[in-house]
């Protein structure tokens, strides 16, 4: 395209549409967005990103990186990792450098290429990331530990293997007599100005926003700013230091006490996906297909001893003393896809090798997008079966959270146990709780919004929450706060009726939306009056003799359908102003009225 604001917008139209589709097949994203690359680069020459960006082009994508990086930092909670710390510096170590050595050993035996080259290329393929890594684990689904082990891996071993590739890249273009001791003092003044820039500025960041020393709407503007700064005045003083402080920055404003980073991270993971999505087609655009097709066979075995050797090696080592089992390492060894920085990290280095005349440097961008692309396609499509095989996958988010520890809300409980749906009732009274443990029923006594119920919850098991509590002032926040981790489809709530009260106590329209459970006029105080009155909580089962219209006919007013399980189990809750209508097979738990005492 000869018109650079045409290109810009058919990069992110392209890099939209290629996220929907991953998300409808379940696949993570960077496949799509890198078959959209190829097509739109080297296969019809439509996108020409060195065209498109000139100089600006790795200025643009050391820049994205970093955003990327300190937007998966900052999920990355110290208690999360509880137990498995040891895991994770592992594989961050020893694990990157059995990765390297394997992986090296192998470009230099069967791709014929120069010790120099070889140990770059195990560098950068030694990082996996939260690009590739998040996506896959959304889908895959593994036990809770196995996946902030992996999600810890990914955000933390890409500025490590981004440093080792540095280091590399220094001894290459040293001279030979002072190589040593120039990659020596590269890697003291990148780990120092890294750790020292991002520990002093994720710590400043904290303070500042911990005593609101930043408007609130000006927040998320100057953390950006800041971190880009950081990112650029790092790598100004150590060469590419400025990966390792954006990462540390994040990590130290995560879990700094008293520091709400919700809002940041929210506009953080908008923008990483914006980021992501276009570099994925921008430096895909850029490959040379004829030096893919010219690599040669020897990529193969290359490919094997990525997969089939360095993972489960440096998995194995890394283990040692960690407590993991046999099932636990399999599945860790066979996760371990390559993202963003491998590929953006191997661009800018074969560039630069390029630039100052070192053969064969152009070899290695073809390699690295040749194992991104088989390690993202062949662990995508079968890492979820291997977890099965494992018996390694958490249960579907098939479970009730509810907020309220009513005698209603327990008989609800009670019911939907018996169908073998996880449920926990959450409640801040004691005597609701008392109640509900009584009946054997899992409860959690407290805010389910705290940070004490996200360590204790297993929030992974649940795909809905209920809220039907009397605390008004409560609801709203337990609302949204969920609303947030789980989605809009996944939160609902009674009617309170406020909207026709006066004005001035009318709840926000936004927020009315959620009040839709079950039916229009069930609110608290109405189920509580039911249930005094002597309803009971009971399931129907529907059938072609007994459909969902004889149902109705049957109860007539004396039934309110709660909950719909179709053939699958999956769970559908009756809502005020959405048409649902159970087929046969289906079963219906219902409200449903004494006909002597009708309400």
């Amino acid at each position: 395209m000869s018109d650079p604001l045409l290109s810009l917008v058919s990069v992110g139209v392209l890099s939209i549409f290629c996220q929907f589709l991953a998300y409808k097949i379940r696949l993570p994203a960077i496949l799509p967005l890198l078959i959209t690359g190829i097509i739109v680069g080297p296969v019809f020459n439509v996108l020409d990103p060195d065209a498109l960006f000139g100089d600006l082009l790795f200025p643009v994508v050391s820049l994205s990186v970093a955003i990327i990086l300190f937007e998966g930092s900052l999920t990355l909670k110290f208690s999360d990792i509880a137990g498995h710390g040891n895991m994770v510096r592992n594989l961050c170590s020893i694990g990157v450098l059995v990765t390297w050595l394997v992986a090296a050993v192998a470009a230099h035996y069967c791709l014929d290429l120069s010790w120099q080259l070889s140990a770059l290329f195990g560098a950068l393929v030694t990082v996996t990331g939260p690009t590739v890594i998040v996506p896959m684990v959304r889908t895959v689904r593994p036990k809770t530990n196995l996946a902030n082990i992996l999600r810890w891996e990914g955000i933390i071993i890409d500025p490590i293997g981004a440093l080792l590739a540095v280091l590399v890249y220094e001894y290459i273009v040293a001279s030979q007599e002072t190589a040593l001791l120039h990659t020596f003092i590269a890697f003291g003044k990148t780990v120092g100005m890294g750790s020292l820039l991002g520990l002093a500025v994720g710590y400043l960041m904290g303070v500042a926003l911990r005593k609101n020393v930043i408007p609130h709407y000006l927040q998320n503007t100057a953390v950006l700013t800041v971190i880009l700064a950081v990112f650029a005045a790092s790598n100004y003083v150590a060469h590419e230091s400025g990966l390792l402080a954006v990462t540390i920055a994040g990590m130290v404003l995560a879990n700094m006490k008293g520091v709400d980073v919700e809002d940041i991270l929210e506009f953080k993971e908008t923008l990483s996906v914006l980021l992501i999505s276009g570099l994925f087609i921008i430096l895909a655009s850029r490959l040379n297909l004829d030096a893919v097709f010219d690599v040669g066979s020897g990529v193969l075995i290359v490919l094997a001893a990525i997969l089939f050797v360095a993972r489960p090696l440096s998995v194995l080592a890394s283990s040692m003393g960690t407590g993991l089992n046999w099932r636990e390492m399999a599945l860790l060894s066979w996760i371990a896809p390559r993202g963003i920085v491998a590929a953006a990290v191997s661009a800018l280095f074969s560039l630069k090798l390029e630039e100052i005349g070192y053969e064969g440097a152009s070899v290695i961008v073809p390699i690295v997008f040749i194992v991104i692309i088989t390690t993202v396609v062949v662990q995508s499509l079968s890492a979820k079966h291997v977890a099965q095989l494992l018996k390694m996958r958490a249960p579907a988010p098939i479970g009730f959270l509810i907020f309220g520890g009513s005698k209603f809300s327990r008989l609800l409980a009670k019911e939907l146990i018996k169908h073998d749906l996880p449920v926990c009732i959450a409640d801040t009274n004691w005597d609701a709780i008392k109640a509900t443990r009584m009946m054997e029923i899992p409860a959690y006594f407290g805010n389910p919004m705290s940070d004490h119920a996200s360590r204790k919850l297993a929030m992974d098991t649940f795909g809905t929450v209920l809220i039907m509590s009397p605390y008004k002032q409560l609801n709203p926040m337990i609302a949204y706060h969920f609303e947030y981790t789980m989605g809009k489809d996944r939160v609902w709530g009674l009617s309170s009726n406020e909207q026709t009260t006066r004005p001035s106590h009318q709840v926000s329209t936004q927020y009315a939306q959620k009040l839709t459970l079950f039916d229009e006029g069930v609110t608290y105080g109405y189920l509580a009056s039911a249930i005094a009155k002597g309803a009971a909580v009971k399931t129907t089962g529907l059938s072609d003799e007994f459909t969902f219209e004889d149902y109705e006919k049957t109860y007539k007013d004396r039934a309110i359908p709660l909950i719909a399980l179709d053939q699958n189990n999956r769970t559908h809750a009756f809502l005020d102003g959405q048409s649902l209508v159970p087929e046969a097979g289906w079963k219906v738990i219902s409200l449903v009225i004494p006909t002597s005492e009708p309400v």
